[in-house]
């Protein structure tokens, strides 16, 4: 090792300011010394201390690795195979706990021992002589002072000896101090060497002597029961991975198969109901009476049973008996406020339950089952062929409502005209018409030098462009939901409400109002507009889609800011690859040239995606003009009764006209003689 500086203890009598300086640079170097030794005490106290919860951690699985056997798992069963493999693993952990409890021992004597004595004694030992050397360099100071001031008169001569004295013992003192703290200084350079060499050689023989251990312990046989235990578990994640992937091809085809079942009430032509069961299970409504007239619905999980019916609630290990159904009656019920309802009697008529399908298919399946086991067909050797015998029977306990457009599919004309808006998606196809339009160029959809309007410029108060206002339309709330307040609302009788979150983007004139094309231009140059002019606000709307119109409600006041009527929206379409974004054309009249018809497409942002919009609108206008359908039919059928009544009432008139001209004729006495006759 190279030469280490060290401290003049020669010159501590003299004292002089060089020996002071080198002084300052040792105290540094020990001052450092102190810092750097902590920080390593620390790191290697973590190594002492995860060392020990190793061992303790190893102890602690040995242990439980032990109490296996002692385990009562609900689906393990008694495997011993497993138990006594787990006992060889814990005879070998038990014996690396060993090791590793040596090896805490070791280090604690070896590493931590060496660095804990050089920093509680010797780093200790050189701040204590620093405070005692400070001291009597102060009182050395102090004495020299005192005597510097003696005076040359020798009534002082008693004052002189004691100031000597005291210059002496301090000078004295101050001198032995010096020599010893020099002395601790100069041999503190070879103890921090020691002292981070000696902790670390201690470390790694502790380590060495672990890893000898270990290494008598690990036996040939040992390494041939680990191989063989190595086979056996690859042989079962081969197996786990065969396993997950066949049950993910499960998964895969069910999430195929069972997607329109996701539907609270599937397609009754798709998924017609069987007819034939005798056993059935699911979850229904059961209402209880709560009082003379209120009743409460909950939701329970039934299943036939023989000739019983169970109901088990969730969280239940078994189920309980709800009604004997041998020889009972089900019928469809009409209630109130719940559909596909169904009430079960029993035999005896004491007890009965009204219940609630989830859909049309649960309930006639429903209905069917329990008639089919109150007539005891479950006892029979093939119940299902004595099921389609009495098929009919069940049928008409079923009393299903026509949906709406079954309803309208019987009073449509045989020749059907089409909507007049334009339904398109971001992957749809209008034909020849769209292609045609797609190849005409860009400044016959959209003119190059059409404003944008990128905000709302007054709600109610600004109409569109040939729009009328109603009287109490500016400043009136308009409420979503459709609830009756003061006054009717216009949409209350629209049988659609449909609310949804937009922003607007802005809106344009447009030349075309026949393709999807227009929509998907005027999308590119209103974004682009609000790239290069840096507009990134964005009026943030509700927008209800009823029947009859269109609404934009303001969030916070539920005003209405503007209303567009469904007949005069002729196109909306999908952003063809963001499709929160959508727009639709408004035709209007009265533009920028009077008695002109103007299309002024909008543009929104939704949080959804703009497909359900459209949808919705699509929807809205399917309704408005199946009713419009139904209104022109009813207007038929009561222009037909008025020309008919119209018809009878002359018919009566002509007939009292003749009787008054035979009165007149026949006189007072023919009159009286009538009168009495009648």
């Amino acid at each position: 090792m190279p030469g280490i500086d060290k401290l003049p203890i020669e010159e501590t009598l003299e004292d002089s300011p060089q020996t002071r300086s080198l002084l300052g640079v040792f105290e540094e170097d020990a001052a450092a010394i102190s810092n750097y030794i902590n920080q390593l005490f620390q790191a290697m106290h973590r190594i002492y201390d995860a060392q020990n919860e190793l061992s303790a951690a190893t102890h602690l699985t040995s242990k439980l690795l032990k109490e296996y056997e002692k385990q009562r798992f609900p689906l393990g069963g008694d495997d011993e195979v497993m138990t006594s493999t787990l006992q060889q693993f814990a005879k070998v952990i038990d014996e690396l706990s060993s090791c590793h409890a040596v090896l805490s021992t070791q280090l604690a004597d070896a590493m931590m021992f060496p660095i804990t004595q050089f920093k509680e004694r010797d780093l200790k030992e050189i701040l204590t002589l620093k405070e005692v050397f400070q001291i009597a360099s102060n009182d050395h100071d102090a004495a020299i002072t005192r005597y510097s001031r003696l005076s040359k008169r020798k009534e002082n001569e008693k004052i002189k000896a004691e100031v000597t004295e005291d210059v002496y013992t301090s000078r004295k003192k101050q001198h032995q101090t010096m020599m010893h703290y020099f002395c601790a200084l100069n041999t503190l350079q070879y103890k921090k060497k020691i002292s981070l060499l000696e902790p670390l050689l201690g470390y790694m023989q502790a380590q060495i002597s672990f890893f000898k251990m270990g290494s008598e312990n690990l036996t040939e046989q040992l390494e041939e029961f680990l191989t063989n235990i190595g086979t056996s578990v690859q042989n079962v994640r081969r197996e786990m991975d065969c396993e997950v992937e066949n049950m993910q091809q499960t998964i895969e085809d069910l999430e195929v198969a069972s997607d329109p079942l996701y539907l609270p009430d599937p397609d009754p032509i798709k998924f017609p109901a069987h007819r034939n069961l005798t056993r059935k299970a699911g979850y229904l409504n059961a209402r209880n009476k709560t009082g003379l007239v209120s009743s409460s619905w909950e939701r329970q999980f039934y299943f036939t049973q023989g000739g019983n019916l169970m109901s088990q609630a969730r969280g239940d290990v078994a189920g309980g008996l709800v009604m004997d159904i041998d020889n009972c009656s089900v019928m469809a019920v009409d209630c109130e406020d719940r559909r596909y309802c169904f009430q079960i009697t029993s035999f005896d008529g004491k007890k009965s339950s009204i219940l609630q399908a989830e859909s049309k298919k649960d309930y006639e399946e429903w209905i069917c089952t329990i008639n089919n086991i109150s007539k005891q067909i479950y006892l029979s050797e093939n119940p299902e062929e004595i099921a389609a015998r009495v098929n009919q029977s069940a049928l008409e306990a079923v009393t299903p409502s026509p949906s709406f457009q079954q309803r309208h599919e019987s009073m449509r004309p045989a020749v059907q005209s089409r909507p007049p808006a334009v339904r398109t998606s971001s992957t749809g196809s209008l034909g020849s018409d769209s292609a045609a339009l797609s190849a005409l160029s860009l400044d016959s959809l959209v003119a190059p030098d059409t404003p944008i309007q990128f905000d709302i410029i007054s709600p109610v108060s600004e109409d569109l462009p040939g729009q009328a206002k109603s009287s109490g339309q500016s400043g009136r709330r308009t409420n979503p939901f459709g609830e009756s307040g003061g006054s009717k609302p216009e949409t209350e009788d629209s049988i659609l409400h449909q609310l949804f979150i937009v922003r607007f983007l802005g809106s344009m004139e447009v030349k075309s109002d026949e393709s999807p094309d227009v929509v998907y231009e005027t999308m590119r140059q209103i974004l682009a507009a609000r790239a290069i002019h840096n507009v990134f606000r964005m009026t943030e709307s509700h927008l209800l889609v009823t029947c009859d119109c269109l609404k934009l409600i303001d969030p916070q006041t539920q005003v209405t800011r503007l209303r567009f009527p469904l007949p005069n929206v002729v196109l909306y379409a999908t952003h063809q690859e963001n499709k929160r974004l959508f727009g639709f054309v408004l035709r209007t009249s009265g533009g920028r040239v009077e008695s002109y018809q103007t299309s002024i497409c909008y543009i929104f942002e939704s949080n959804n995606e703009g497909e359900k919009i459209c949808d919705s609108v699509g929807l809205a206008k399917q309704i408005a003009f199946h009713a419009e359908l139904d209104l022109e039919e009813q207007s038929r059928l009561i222009a037909a009764s008025s020309r008919s009544n119209q018809s009878s009432t002359e018919g009566q008139f002509v007939v009292l006209s003749s009787s008054q001209s035979e009165d007149s004729d026949l006189g007072e006495d023919g009159k009286k003689k009538r009168e009495s006759e009648a």
